[in-house]
């Protein structure tokens, strides 16, 4: 469904297109001339924007002109008489998607219709597109500020002296923490501070793949090695040469990949799947887990040599419960973060939020801090996060609106996913269904969040 905004000064031509809209499927807004056109343009998610050439005051070439200044992607069709077809081929230069020339049969505006939107459909999707390539570039390119690691307790400070010491270095790094502390944080700090600042940062989740896609991603294959190898693919070691790559989860990967890896770290070579050419790479390994590698090497389930070839600097990181003295300065420090993507204007948090949050024992650790408190920003509307603002399990106490999480064995994605769906359920009622309104109380672009309603089906139905 989608909006689709008709401007026209001619009540019965207006209504008569809103219609034949409102038969489609989608919701049409109407105005009775440009000025109100454009201010419901302003206040609603507009798909697509079909306005009559000549109005009083303000023409359909205002109109068109205010919403492409606003938006140059912008859909915005005319509505002409036969008399001047000229006039709306010089709106066509100045950006008009197309125009219909009056008076015109339903399924002529029908097609009109459903042409653009396609076309917008397809801006949506290449805009998800430039924002996956544009992840993609950050995780293989992209650098992290060491601000990023807040605090100034004993534990973390000792981990700041860690990092300073072991980032002028080549050895392998060992990280070791919770869920939630920090560990790629703590990656890319090293290789900020080292002498490979300048080339890549590489990072891969050990237990996000199959161990045959996980092969592929690390060494890469050559075309028609196996069944879909359909070109050549060039591998995360050979993407990281003269960087550093960051292997998390490392306790996930299976004997084979360990051999594999075991031989890379000792011979800086390795082949493409299917290849026989051996490549030589200069990078160096941060790896990373939550899990008890020696209790894996004694139960025969991870390489011993591997394991000593990995452990050669150990870096452990505190839990958060651990350092609660860094709590209001990590809260400061997400507040600043998040407010522009939540759109807040909170500038803090109140004294009493700030007992409450201290005294809670953080689980999820840091992750999970800054979630919370993403939470709060969205909800807040005060000034500053007051304890009603925290989400409900902080509090200890039941509230209509507490996140339900997952129970049963779920990975991490999973139980994200879930409290993503329950977040986006919430603000699409509190917006009563006006998708700009939910965005806005999301922080994050409306396009995004036509691609989260699609993925969990999400729809006016939940309104009802």
């Amino acid at each position: 469904m989608a909006n689709i905004l008709v401007i026209d000064d001619n009540d019965t031509l207006r209504e008569g297109v809103a219609q034949v809209v409102r038969k489609m499927g989608h919701t049409a807004w109407t105005a009775s001339g440009g000025s109100a056109g454009l201010v419901l343009w302003g206040r609603h998610d507009i798909d697509f924007t079909i306005s009559d050439l000549k109005m009083d005051e303000v023409t359909g070439l205002d109109v068109l002109r205010g919403i492409r200044r606003k938006d140059p992607d912008a859909l915005v069709m005319i509505i002409t008489a036969f008399g001047t077809i000229e006039v709306a081929v010089d709106a066509m230069r100045e950006g008009a998607f197309d125009f219909i020339t009056k008076p015109f049969p339903p399924d002529l505006l029908r097609a009109k219709v459903e042409k653009a939107l396609k076309v917008k459909a397809t801006q949506r999707d290449n805009e998800r597109l430039r924002e996956v390539n544009s992840q993609l570039m950050e995780e293989v390119t992209g650098k992290y500020d060491f601000d990023e690691i807040v605090g100034e307790s004993d534990a973390i400070t000792r981990v700041f002296k860690t990092v300073r010491k072991v980032a002028r270095t080549d050895s392998t790094v060992y990280v070791y923490g919770e869920s939630g502390t920090g560990k790629e944080l703590v990656a890319r700090a090293i290789h900020n501070a080292s002498p490979r600042a300048e080339g890549p940062f590489v990072k891969v989740n050990c237990s996000s793949l199959a161990e045959t896609l996980l092969e592929s991603e690390l060494f890469g294959h050559e075309k028609g090695s196996f069944t879909g190898a359909h070109k050549r693919k060039i591998g995360r070691f050979e993407l990281g040469d003269g960087g550093t790559i960051f292997l998390d989860e490392i306790g996930d990967i299976s004997p084979s990949i360990q051999l594999k890896l075991l031989r890379v770290l000792q011979e800086r070579e390795f082949e493409r799947v299917g290849g026989e050419e051996t490549l030589q790479v200069d990078v160096r390994v941060v790896t990373a887990t939550n899990k008890d590698l020696r209790k894996l090497v004694a139960t025969g389930e991870f390489r011993e040599d591997l394991f000593y070839r990995l452990h050669i600097i150990p870096l452990t990181l505190p839990p958060l419960r651990d350092r609660r003295s860094d709590v209001p300065l990590l809260t400061a420090h997400f507040i600043a973060k998040l407010a522009r993507r939540t759109r807040s204007e909170v500038s803090g948090m109140s004294a009493e939020a700030m007992k409450v949050l201290e005294g809670y024992p953080f689980p999820g650790n840091v992750r999970e801090l800054e979630n919370i408190i993403e939470q709060s920003l969205v909800f807040a509307e005060g000034e500053l996060i007051e304890v009603d603002d925290l989400p409900a399990h902080i509090l200890g106490a039941p509230r209509g609106d507490l996140l339900q999480v997952p129970e049963g064995e779920r990975s991490l994605p999973e139980i994200l996913e879930e409290l993503e769906h329950q977040l986006i359920v919430r603000a699409y009622r509190k917006a009563r269904g006006v998708k700009t309104e939910t965005a806005r109380l999301l922080g994050i672009k409306t396009s995004a969040l036509y691609y989260k309603l699609e993925k969990y089906g999400v729809d006016e139905a939940i309104l009802e």
